[in-house]
């Protein structure tokens, strides 16, 4: 039979290490000014790929989801993710405090979500409900608060790239 989930951790594994190559690889082809935000969407990309190559073993020898796996991925990227934000709204005058904040948010979303989802299940429901919380306040700000009007008032490449990352985690961290 086929293993879909197997493979499907495979698939990850490939396209983010293909991901990271291509971040690193083209590093020098962007602008000075862009490069470290390059540089952290390829660490990004190579940490998950990393991460989802074990999470692949992990279900192969286990047949169970590899929940301590996913946070250990999201604890490292999902803040980075919170650094690209800073780094595309820099040119914008974004302030380290916006960064910090957003950071603060990842990680109470993540550690209040593991505690939920893996150390106590009998109040799922409490820990899900700051964890969503936590996400929604991330989401508000990106779209609506002041990090979309930093990239509103950059415009361009900046929106785009900031309209981009919005995107990504409305959908990918909601998932």
């Amino acid at each position: 039979s086929i293993d879909y989930v197997g493979f499907t951790f495979f698939v990850g594994a490939m396209a983010m290490m293909a991901a990271a190559a291509f971040f690193f690889l083209s590093m020098n082809s962007f602008d000075r000014k862009w490069r470290t935000s390059i540089l952290v969407s390829g660490l990004i990309t190579f940490i998950a790929a990393v991460h989802y190559w074990y999470m692949r073993d992990y279900w192969q020898a286990n047949a169970e989801s590899p929940t301590f796996f996913r946070y250990v991925d999201w604890v490292l990227t999902v803040p980075l993710m919170c650094v690209e934000f800073f780094l595309i709204l820099k040119v914008a005058g974004a302030k380290k405090s916006l960064m910090w904040r957003l950071i603060f948010l990842s990680v109470v979303m993540l550690v209040t979500g593991y505690i939920g989802e893996a150390v106590d299940r009998d109040n799922a429901w409490l820990w899900g409900l700051i964890s969503g919380a936590a996400y929604f306040v991330i989401v508000y700000d990106i779209w609506l608060g002041s990090a979309k009007k930093l990239a509103v008032k950059a415009g361009g490449a900046v929106l785009s790239a900031h309209k981009t990352l919005c995107w990504f985690v409305l959908v990918g961290w909601a998932i």
